[in-house]
């Protein structure tokens, strides 16, 4: 699974000009699963989602969690992470989960997150969206569960 994490002051994901997911201070998320991901994955990425110290502490240094901070995540579905630009011009989306499989690793990957107590909101798994955000910093971390960066 890869992640892009973004510290925001608020973000929110429209679908058909409808809000369908809004947080104000807290991480917007783009989510990819990739083929073979499994639970193991999933389970990786919402523990260092959830855990990633990427908030400012009293002096100022990215020393606090989500956790930490009360925060709200919200969850973006987005297989283009697993594009492959390297040859061509046209990306290479071989990398990227099956749809049935990726929907199912985005939704437990949004519970797990809200098993630990952080309000989530997501976006429609395969609709086309519309992302707005605050970035806050810009403060932004890119996550894979294979350890590829």
């Amino acid at each position: 699974m890869r992640a892009v994490v973004q510290r925001i002051l608020e973000a929110q994901v429209k679908v058909e000009d409808k809000a369908v997911g809004r947080v104000g201070k807290g991480l917007l998320v783009y989510l990819s699963v990739g083929k073979g991901d499994t639970q193991a994955d999933v389970e990786f990425i919402a523990e260092k989602i959830v855990n990633l110290r990427i908030f400012a502490d009293e002096a100022g240094k990215m020393n606090r969690s989500i956790l930490d901070v009360g925060g709200g995540i919200l969850l973006v579905s987005n297989f283009t992470l697993h594009g492959d630009c390297r040859k061509g011009r046209r990306p290479s989306f071989d990398a990227a989960g099956e749809p049935g499989l990726a929907q199912l690793l985005y939704e437990k990957t949004a519970e797990l997150i809200a098993k630990h107590g952080v309000p989530i909101e997501k976006g429609v798994f395969g609709a086309y969206m519309q992302v707005s955000s605050i970035n806050d910093g810009p403060v932004t971390f890119l996550l894979d569960s294979g350890r590829a960066f």
